[in-house]
C-alpha cells in the first residue's frame, strides 16, 4: 500500500500515521476520500486547510463569493492582494500550495435546489460552512436523499454550535430547526458581528468529525449538538432526537419552505415550529406536550387547548414539573417568550424542544381567526 504514497508524502503525514488509529491503512483511506465543502467562507476556511492538510485526496470548494477586506479577519485563506478575487480560485491555490499531493475541484456556483444533488453527488460526504438558511436547508435536504452524511456549524458573536446528520442513524438538520427564525430577527455579520477565532475553533472541529467519518473511528456527533461558549471556554452537549413529523425525514418532503428570504447571517440558529405544523401534529393526535409561558390573564382570554401554562418568570423554578425528554412545543403571544424559554429549557438539557413561530398571533392570523385577540 505504500506504493500509493510518495516519499514526499509519507514524510507529510508520518506524525499522524504513527497514530494507531490511521497508520498507512487509515491515510490511504484519507487519500481516496471526497469530501465537499459548501462555503469558503470562516468555517470553510478552516475545516478545508486541516482536510488538505491532513491529505484528504480530493476536496470540492462550492461557492459564488469573492473575497473582501472584511472577510480577512476570520477567513485565513485570503489575503489583502485577493480582494475582489473569486474566493474558489484563491482557495484553491492556496490549497495546492498547502499540499500539492491533492486535488481541488471547483464549483464557482452559489448551491440551490437546481444543481445541489447533481455537485453533491460527486462527494462522499459534505461539510457545510455556509452563511445562510436556505443554504442549510437546501443541503440537509440534498444529503437526505443522496443518503450521504454532512457536518453542520453555525456561529455568532463569541458562540457557535456543531452537529453531524447521517441519514437514517438520528436525526437531521430539519429536525433539529424545522424553519428559521424571522429574518428580521436575525443579525448578519456586519451586524452581529463574530471573533476571528471563532470560526477557526468550529471549522476545526467540523475537520475533526470529517476524519473520524472517513476513518469509521470515535464517536461522531450524531445525534449530539455540540455548543460552544468563547466568552467561558465551555463546551456543552445537547443529546438531539428525530422530530416525528420532520419534512424530510418522515415525509421526504424536500427542498420544501424555501420561500424566505437567505441573505447572510451570522447566528446561531434557534429551534422553531410553524402553526401549520402545530396544526397537523394537532390533527394527527402526535404526542407532544404544549407549554403555555404567558401570563394567567393572557391565557384566560385564549389558548391552545391541552396545554400546560407556566409563565416565563416561573419556568426557571418549575422545570421539574417537566419533562426532558419529551417533544415539547412552546408558545406565548408574538413568539419572543417563548424563544427565551427554549433557550432556558435547552440550557437545561431539554433534548427535543420548539419555540411556536409567531406565536397565538400567527396562530389567530393563519389558522383560528375566530379566536379572540387581545
Amino acid at each position: 500500500m505504500d506504493t500509493y504514497f510518495s516519499s514526499t508524502e509519507l514524510a507529510y503525514y508520518a506524525r499522524q500515521m504513527n497514530l494507531s488509529e490511521i497508520g498507512m491503512t487509515g491515510q490511504y483511506k484519507l487519500k481516496q476520500a471526497r469530501v465537499g465543502c459548501v462555503g469558503a467562507g470562516g468555517l470553510g476556511s478552516a475545516v478545508m486547510m486541516y482536510l488538505a492538510a491532513a491529505g484528504v485526496g480530493t476536496i470540492g470548494i462550492i461557492d459564488d463569493d469573492c473575497v473582501d477586506i472584511s472577510n480577512l479577519h476570520r477567513q485565513l485563506l485570503y489575503t489583502y492582494a485577493d480582494s475582489g478575487c473569486k474566493k474558489t480560485l484563491v482557495a484553491k491555490a492556496r490549497l495546492q500550495q498547502l499540499n500539492p499531493a491533492i486535488e481541488i475541484i471547483t464549483h464557482d456556483v452559489r448551491l440551490n435546489t437546481a444543481n445541489a444533488l447533481a455537485i453533491l453527488n460527486q462527494y462522499d460526504l459534505i461539510v457545510d460552512g455556509s452563511d445562510n438558511f436556505t443554504t442549510r436547508y437546501v443541503v440537509n435536504d440534498a444529503c437526505f436523499s443522496l443518503n450521504k452524511a454532512h457536518i453542520y456549524a453555525s456561529i455568532s458573536q463569541f458562540a457557535g454550535q456543531c452537529a453531524t446528520f447521517v441519514p437514517k442513524k438520528g436525526p437531521c438538520f430539519r429536525c433539529l430547526f424545522a424553519i428559521p427564525p424571522p429574518i428580521d430577527l436575525i443579525p448578519n455579520c456586519a451586524q452581529g458581528g463574530v471573533i476571528g477565532a471563532l470560526p477557526g475553533i468550529l471549522g476545526t472541529l467540523q475537520a475533526m468529525e470529517v476524519i473520524k467519518l472517513i476513518l469509521s473511528i470515535g464517536q461522531p456527533l450524531i445525534g449530539r449538538l455540540l455548543l460552544f461558549d468563547g466568552l467561558s471556554l465551555q463546551f456543552r452537549e445537547l443529546t438531539i432526537s428525530p422530530n416525528p413529523e420532520c419534512k424530510v425525514c418522515r415525509y421526504e418532503q424536500l427542498f420544501s419552505d424555501l420561500s424566505y428570504a437567505d441573505k447572510p447571517v451570522c447566528a446561531v440558529d434557534s429551534p422553531e415550529i410553524s402553526v401549520y405544523e402545530l396544526q397537523r401534529l394537532k390533527q394527527e393526535n402526535i404526542d407532544f406536550l404544549l407549554l403555555d409561558v404567558r401570563e394567567p390573564m393572557e391565557y384566560e382570554i385564549g389558548n391552545l387547548q391541552g396545554g400546560q401554562l407556566i409563565p416565563l418568570n416561573h419556568l426557571p423554578h418549575r422545570l421539574a414539573e417537566l419533562d426532558r425528554k419529551k417533544f415539547t412545543i412552546v408558545y406565548c403571544q408574538s413568539g419572543q417568550r417563548s424563544k427565551r424559554a427554549v433557550e432556558l429549557l435547552i440550557q437545561h438539557d431539554f433534548v427535543n424542544v420548539r419555540s411556536l413561530q409567531g406565536g397565538m398571533k400567527a396562530w389567530i392570523e393563519q389558522i383560528d381567526p375566530l379566536m379572540e385577540k387581545y
